[in-house]
């Protein structure tokens, strides 16, 4: 029954009946010493017999265990919603533990006769076994009244705490939502002003230096591709598109060095109808021209993209830069792992082998 976490522990069960025993125990002894009828035979002293002490202490073990087993057994029903039929075994468990621990201390008693009140004279009366069953009914609903009490309203009050803090979350969320939306507003009108601005900068540009004004232009594009492409549901934005903006880099890293870059870029396949997530070969392309060697002709920048039955193989190589290396943080990469992860889950594969001279990314997506 208790197979899932406890909502009370058996310690903090056991003090709990310890005190309230404890409570009700004095109050019957000063309500016994103050009684007319039982004044005269009341001493304080039996409350410290050796009989009275094991009685109590066999009552607050047992009470502590029925207690720690059917409070968090029925707290855990009405947490599952279980149907009533299920709250049948923890009440049966409950009922054979009560009988069994009435037998054990009428056996167990002194004397089995109790005393009773009438007409102001007192009379010892046989415990039968009636009196025994009325007494054992009374007491069984009580306790499994009580343990349903105690482990309904603690259900109700842990709900109710748990719907503060979903509400405090949702409102939490809602606040994050409302800065996000502002943070992608501002992060999309800094990128326009900055379109915005080389577009002036290749009008005035283009009397001067048709390279420059090719080179403001080509970058104008990516940016345009940046701002508008990927704002499908899916995220994703045309295969032709991003081949084109690939084709772009190197056109930029081209007119950076005079048109003296080694790059092979090869494209195989029918790519019209076919889509990806935006930036991530252009990014992979990017990666070679930082850290390759770009000029040597025995080892060309070698990029290969082919397309076949919605499936996307790429490869890149470069060979490796002599000399001092830029430092590498790995976000990109990282950030492009996580973003085909989101995007393709287990239909993708992404390949990176870093040798000594050669740097090989391949990129394989099952399904575009």
């Amino acid at each position: 029954m208790l197979k899932h976490k406890k909502r009370y522990s058996f310690w903090k069960v056991f003090w709990v009946v310890l005190g309230v025993n404890l409570v009700f125990t004095v109050l019957g002894f000063i309500a016994l010493s103050v009684s007319p009828m039982y004044s005269k035979d009341f001493n304080w002293n039996n409350l410290f017999t050796r009989h009275y002490l094991l009685s109590q202490l066999i009552s607050v073990a047992f009470s502590s265990a029925f207690y720690f087993f059917a409070v968090n057994s029925y707290y855990a029903l009405f947490y599952e919603r279980r149907p009533a039929s299920d709250y049948v075994k923890p009440t049966v468990i409950a009922v054979v533990a009560l009988a069994a621990y009435f037998a054990f201390t009428y056996f167990l008693a002194i004397s089995k006769k109790i005393t009773v009140s009438i007409n102001n004279s007192k009379i010892e009366q046989e415990l039968t076994p009636a009196l025994m069953v009325f007494s054992y009914v009374i007491s069984s609903v009580f306790f499994i009244g009580m343990a349903l009490l105690i482990a309904y309203l603690t259900h109700l009050r842990d709900e109710r705490k748990q719907r503060k803090i979903l509400e405090a979350q949702k409102m939490q969320l809602e606040v994050e939502k409302s800065q996000a939306n502002f943070n992608f507003l501002k992060a999309q009108i800094n990128p326009h002003f900055l379109h915005n601005t080389l577009n002036f900068l290749y009008a005035k540009s283009l009397p001067y230096s048709p390279e420059l004004s090719e080179g403001i232009l080509t970058l104008s594009d990516i940016m345009r591709y940046a701002l508008s492409e990927g704002n499908a549901k899916d995220g994703k934005a045309p295969l032709k598109d991003e081949i084109e903006h690939v084709r772009n880099v190197i056109k930029i890293n081209q007119l950076r060095f005079s048109n003296k870059l080694n790059v092979k870029f090869n494209v195989e396949g029918v790519v019209n109808g076919a889509t990806i997530i935006p930036f991530v070969l252009i990014t992979l392309v990017e990666n070679a021209f930082k850290h390759g060697d770009l000029k040597s002709t025995e080892h060309p920048i070698d990029i290969t993209l082919k397309v076949h039955d919605h499936q996307l193989y790429f490869y890149c190589r470069n060979k490796k830069k002599i000399g001092p290396k830029e430092l590498s943080t790995g976000i990109g990469l990282d950030n492009i792992k996580k973003r085909l992860d989101l995007a393709y889950g287990n239909n993708y594969c992404l390949k990176v082998k870093d040798e000594s001279d050669f740097y090989t990314t391949e990129l394989t997506i099952s399904k575009l």
